[in-house]
């Protein structure tokens, strides 16, 4: 599709910078920031490097203000709110027009009868952005003149200078910024031009989404340098910031490996698709978007190991979130070779049978308070494996699995047991978020669902199936876990509540069983082995229809519940106090798409349910999809701006519901 803006967005502030952009590049790092140039993020820059990839990201340099003198007028084209809501420069107004080039952002401005177009990308597998300025069209030469902003920070930070003085040295092609003396230097190089230097403070850029968060809304940069050129008509200026002494400095060369990789992506999509010519071009975007998520996660002994970020901008790879994911944004883009590594990543930090949580930006230890993220990791081994037969794969990781199987039966950290009396998983233990329900504030756990979640068992049964069937194919012995699958199935019926016609939420906890409208109880309907009676199944399906359908998603809880919240905002205690308790989750209108599936058997009905997600490509994180949105009309869009499971749950549901093809979910 193609995702343009005029002057009726890019000439409005509160349009503009609302609208972020996302380029990124495979090994953790990226750029991001708003259509209209101002910063409204910690974690917007041009540079956020991932020192340790896919972790130790790092702001290093925040925006470039650039000026144009052209028939004797200066333009500002950058544009910065100060603290007390001043905007100077006002560079927006000469915004003519924004573009997603495929992931490429692309403006166009205006100054008089001149047009100088901006692209932004990054290198893959580099710590490095690139910034070309093409002038378009001019009837005289035009001066251009880049401020270069730096910093050097956590990426979860923000900088207040008080004095910091960083090391500016002059190089060739441009200068070399050492923030300290353990700092990686950051290069700031052009192919044409000057560079001068200074050391001059920014103070107090006014971060207006931040100030919604409850947090530190201000930011000091250091203007590091100026970088001056004339350009005339048909001309170019690339500009590189990286951690590398000598990244290549011809921006049309540079520009081929992004797109070059783009085209490979969208062939794969269509090589794998019999209907692919049929799609529209909002899934091809969507197939573009996926990628952004695969990162690097390199291991001594497994130099090309792979992880998904679960978000941009503060995630990281999260167990859950990547098994959950993965699917998506590997198999049904016809990448399918991209889970394998993933999947023998994870396997080498599974300990006491489980799968991490997360993995720290600061640390080596995984943390491990998950009950769910081990349990995805046997569905996302299972669509692997239908998608490519890969026996060498499955055999490999089978005594992962059945050493899983057998900490889960003995019991394992947080009280996560078997309970042999209905064969269903019980979890949980004060002061410890379990599920993917995991807001905690404090000590406070805000949905702390000790006991039996459902979809922890729905979880549970369907890896107990997939078990079976695995031992099965190898030759081994499988009764056990056919047995154990039976005895799971019979105590899941326990779960459902005949007097509401849906099923519970939590059974056996603290305080008996959760009666609670979530929609936890889908994914007893959309796994593949569902332990719920047809008619148990449609019950399921109507009942979140009618009260938790939106049009991004499904909303966490019930808005007739007495504790629901419909607006998601405030700062931390406020935002993760009602994180699923009202929220509208994006991800859900996957499993949701699929149960319905399911339910009614009507491939065009349900693919109709992700086609609002069309529009949203045009919102928040222009070309990807949002973590959440509020639970109220007109259901506006928080959280990441793009969400890995979001994007990967809406192309696995694209795909099962093709109208012309027998579904292969079920």
């Amino acid at each position: 599709m193609s995702i343009n803006f005029g002057r009726e967005i890019c000439g409005v502030l509160d349009l503009a910078a609302g609208r972020e952009w996302l380029v990124t590049n495979g090994i953790g790092g990226y750029a991001s920031g708003t259509v209209s140039g101002i910063l409204t993020r910690r974690y917007h820059g041009l540079l956020v490097a991932a020192l340790k990839p896919p972790l130790m990201r790092t702001l290093l340099l925040a925006k470039l203000d650039e000026t144009v003198l052209y028939d004797g007028r200066n333009y500002p084209l950058g544009a910065s709110r100060w603290a007390g809501g001043a905007v100077n420069p006002d560079g927006y107004e000469h915004i003519e027009s924004f573009e997603l080039e495929g992931t490429i952002p692309t403006w166009r401005f205006t100054c008089a009868d001149a047009l100088l177009e901006k692209r932004i990308w990054m290198q893959p597998g580099s710590n490095t952005t690139y910034l070309q300025y093409y002038l378009r069209r001019a009837t005289q030469p035009l001066m251009l003149k880049l401020k270069a902003l730096v910093n050097y920070r956590d990426y979860h930070g923000s900088t207040h200078a008080r004095g910091w003085q960083m090391n500016v040295d002059a190089i060739e092609h441009g200068v070399r910024v050492t923030a300290f003396g353990e700092a990686v230097p950051l290069y700031l190089l052009s192919d044409r031009g000057q560079a001068t230097l200074a050391h001059e403070w920014y103070y107090e850029f006014d971060l207006a989404r931040e100030r919604d968060r409850g947090l530190d809304d201000r930011e000091d940069h250091l203007h590091a340098a100026t970088f001056e050129a004339t350009l005339q008509p048909g001309e170019s200026l690339t500009f590189v910031a990286s951690t590398e002494i000598h990244p290549k400095l011809d921006g049309q060369v540079a520009l081929k490996l992004p797109r070059s990789l783009e085209q490979k992506l969208l062939g794969f999509w269509k090589q794998s698709r019999v209907h692919a010519k049929a799609d529209p071009d909002w899934v091809s975007q969507l197939v573009l978007a996926a990628d952004q998520f695969i990162v690097s996660r390199p291991l001594p002994d497994e130099p090309n190991g792979k992880t998904i970020i679960a978000g941009y901008h503060w995630f990281g790879d999260w167990g859950r979130d990547t098994m959950i994911s993965l699917p998506g944004l590997t198999i049904s883009v016809g990448r399918p070779e991209l889970a394998r590594p993933i999947l023998r990543t994870f396997a080498r930090y599974v300990d006491q049978g489980m799968l991490p949580n997360r993995f720290p930006d600061v640390g080596e230890a995984p943390e491990y308070n998950t009950v769910d993220a081990t349990l995805w990791y046997f569905e996302a081994i299972r669509a692997y494996y239908a998608a490519t037969k890969d026996e060498e794969l499955l055999s490999e990781l089978f005594p992962v699995l059945a050493d899983i199987i057998n900490w889960h039966r003995q019991g394992t950290r947080y009280n996560i047991h078997l309970d042999p009396n209905d064969g269903l998983l019980y979890a949980g233990e004060t002061g410890v978020q379990l599920t993917w329900m995991d807001a905690k504030i404090g000590d406070w756990v805000v949905t702390p669902r000790i006991g039996k979640p459902i979809e922890v068992n729905a979880l549970w049964c369907n890896a107990l199936g997939t078990m079976a069937n695995f031992a099965r194919k190898l030759g081994k012995p499988y009764q056990e876990y056919k047995q154990m699958q039976e005895l799971a199935n019979i105590g899941f019926g326990r779960f459902w509540n005949d007097a509401v016609g849906y099923c519970y939420d939590v059974l056996d906890g603290p305080e008996g069983h959760d009666e609670s409208l979530r929609p936890n109880q889908i994914f007893a309907v959309s796994l593949p082995e569902s332990p719920l009676t047809p008619v148990q199944q449609r019950g399921v399906v109507e009942s979140c229809a009618r009260s938790l359908l939106t049009s991004h998603g499904l909303r966490s809880l019930d808005p007739n519940h007495p504790q629901y919240q419909g607006h998601y905002g405030g700062d931390q205690f406020q935002r993760d106090s009602v994180y699923h308790q009202g929220t509208v989750w994006g991800w859900l209108i996957g499993p949701f798409v699929l149960a319905h599936l399911r339910v009614f058997n009507d491939p065009l009905q349900a693919r109709s349910l992700l086609e609002p997600m069309a529009n949203h490509l045009c919102a928040h994180g222009v070309g990807s999809l949002s973590e959440i949105f509020d639970g109220n009309e007109p259901l506006t869009p928080r959280g990441c701006i793009a969400q890995a499971w979001t994007v990967a749950e809406v192309l696995r549901a694209w795909i099962a519901t093709e109208p012309t093809t027998e579904n292969s979910e079920f």
